[in-house]
């Protein structure tokens, strides 16, 4: 798999009938390794390593409705309260970040309410923090770590 724009962590592997298989952490099961996979395993461990967001308020790949249509987001951080603190969007190091992923992430966070949001193929990253007063976000370096 292609080297991405996020510190080396160590993962687990595995083939299944042919298919290469990476272990998440979260979902606590082998995966099928995409690329699209492969960038959010390594955003994961982003999270949880440099950014200390503890392990068990990490969701991972649960679908939700927007608009009464069933979609799924990648990775959500939840506050203590069972509030949404961020959302994160990956795409394919192939995938350029567009405006199109945004208006996607966008429209998730209608139905979630989270107070970040991030965007990254593994190659580019974005950060964003919502202003729910003016409807709109203000971009950042980085995401603030746990605490």
């Amino acid at each position: 798999m292609q080297n991405l724009n996020f510190p080396k962590f160590s993962f687990r592997f595995k083939n299944s009938e042919n298919k290469p298989l990476i272990f998440d952490d979260i979902r606590k099961k082998f995966v099928v390794l995409q690329p699209e996979e492969w960038v959010r395993q390594h955003c994961v461990q982003y999270l949880i390593h440099q950014k200390k967001y503890p392990k068990t308020l990490i969701n991972v790949e649960k679908e939700l409705k927007v608009n009464r249509l069933k979609k799924r987001y990648d990775i959500v951080i939840f506050n203590s309260d069972g509030s949404i603190h961020l959302i994160v969007e990956c795409k394919s190091p192939k995938v350029t970040i567009n405006q199109d992923v945004f208006d996607q992430i966008a429209r998730y966070n209608l139905t979630l309410s989270a107070t970040y949001l991030m965007v990254t193929n593994g190659i580019n990253h974005y950060y964003c923090q919502m202003d729910f007063e003016q409807e709109s976000y203000i971009f950042l370096n980085d995401i603030p770590d746990y605490n």
